[in-house]
């Protein structure tokens, strides 16, 4: 007999990285607090989750993706590349321990988890399947880019999803915006983390 049945519920930890914090080379302001807060979210609710799963940009050469004249829409500056200490997790993360890291956007821009894969090559997409994963709470960086498009995904396939407001932040106030109000509009839940 089982003590603790499963949840049936991942959190996903979406791109908490140097290159979206302060100092990286596209930084996110508040992305550092996030990370922390983060953080001190999964220490104290690894039980909640059946899974947890990190996404990382892992760019190689995602073509025009990267700009040297970036319109911050659909062009940026070189960021988390491959290997660097920037693509890595937020080392405020260093004890997180994920079930599953995916990465993404090797040779092509990707904003959702769900265009990631494991070092096996499975995508995030099997892995949740894998546990029967029903419910997925969303946290990380960007609230309006990576954040919400995997959020959006998610709901796609039909998981139940959740996005922990106080555990993401936006590019900017607008953009969290119209972030939030996509989200809403698929049936996304926007609740702070308790």
């Amino acid at each position: 007999m089982e003590l603790h049945p499963p949840t049936h519920r991942a959190l996903l930890v979406v791109d908490v990285q140097p290159t979206f914090c302060e100092g990286g080379a596209l930084a996110v302001e508040g992305g550092d607090a996030v990370a922390a807060r983060v953080a001190a979210y999964a220490a104290t609710h690894r039980g909640d989750y059946d899974v947890v799963v990190t996404t990382q940009d892992w760019h190689i050469d995602p073509g025009a993706h990267f700009s040297d004249h970036p319109d911050f829409v659909d062009t940026w500056p070189p960021h988390a590349l491959a290997g660097s200490d920037e693509a890595e997790l937020h080392p405020a993360l260093a004890d997180l321990a994920p079930d599953h890291s995916v990465k993404k956007g090797r040779y092509e821009a990707a904003y959702s988890g769900f265009e990631g894969v494991d070092v096996a090559g499975r995508p995030l997409a099997e892995l949740l399947a894998a546990h029967a994963i029903a419910h997925v709470d969303v946290v990380g960086i960007a609230e309006s880019h990576c954040v919400k498009e995997t959020a959006l995904d998610a709901a796609r396939l039909g998981l139940r999803t959740r996005v922990l407001t106080d555990l993401t932040v936006p590019v900017s106030p607008d953009q969290g915006e119209t972030a939030r109000a996509a989200m809403a509009a698929a049936g996304i839940a926007l609740e702070r983390s308790r």
